[in-house]
């Protein structure tokens, strides 16, 4: 009964709430779709934090996501040992550089007085469940390895059994259980996505091309004499 509640119910719960919460944000509170850049208060760490951050996940999601959609091909890749020694090593790197670069982020958040001003409740929610996620694939990866290769007879069809609205619970069942909150906590963030600034990652600034000039007036006060 766990494992239909985990594994079939909260995906779909996830993913309506992420797809129900972010059009309603859409229509009801527009303004609020930005990044919300703080940049402009503190650059350095910024930089060390987010490119360690942004690089490794943006690879880690994409190998995810051709492991999932070329299962065959990955199969194939991952045939020759050495290729598949290869792909671990990296993932392993790439796992340890991301969650490097999310605690400089958190670190940055917490030791600048005027950062952790403008930091919201979301934002550190969103932090801890990024961590967690960091961590438990961290983990798999070094005390369950060959992941690359074990998970596409557990992890990918069970997915592709979620988009076909036949979720196979079995299929992942005897998995450890970091390997499943590792898996849950993937649809966690999908869940968050739409409460957080995240959200500005699916809008598009095409209004752009047609939005009236906007004016800036300074109001510098003269000084007085």
């Amino acid at each position: 009964m766990i494992d239909i509640v985990l594994f079939a119910a909260f995906p779909y719960m996830a993913v309506l709430v992420a797809v129900l919460v972010g059009v309603y944000r859409y229509f009801n509170d527009r303004f609020s779709y930005s990044s919300f850049s703080s940049q402009f208060l503190e650059n350095r760490a910024l930089f060390w934090g987010s490119v360690s951050w942004h690089y490794a996940v943006i690879v880690i999601l994409l190998a995810h996501v051709l492991a999932l959609v070329f299962s065959g091909g990955w199969a194939t890749l991952i045939a020759a040992p050495v290729r598949l020694y290869t792909l671990e090593v990296i993932g392993l790197a790439l796992s340890a550089s991301a969650l490097l670069g999310l605690v400089l982020l958190i670190l940055r958040r917490l030791l600048n007085a005027r950062i952790f001003t403008v930091t919201s409740t979301m934002d550190w929610v969103l932090l801890a469940a990024l961590l967690a996620q960091v961590v438990l694939g961290l983990w798999t990866a070094l005390f369950y390895r060959w992941g690359s290769d074990w998970s596409l007879a557990t992890v990918a069809p069970w997915l592709v059994s979620l988009a076909k609205l036949s979720p196979q619970t079995e299929l992942v069942a005897s998995l450890p259980w970091v390997v499943k909150l590792h898996m849950l906590g993937g649809f966690a963030i999908i869940a968050l996505f739409p409460f957080t600034r995240l959200v500005h990652l699916v809008t598009f600034p095409i209004t752009y091309l047609w939005r009236p000039y906007q004016v800036v007036v300074w109001n510098w006060r003269k000084k007085q004499t």
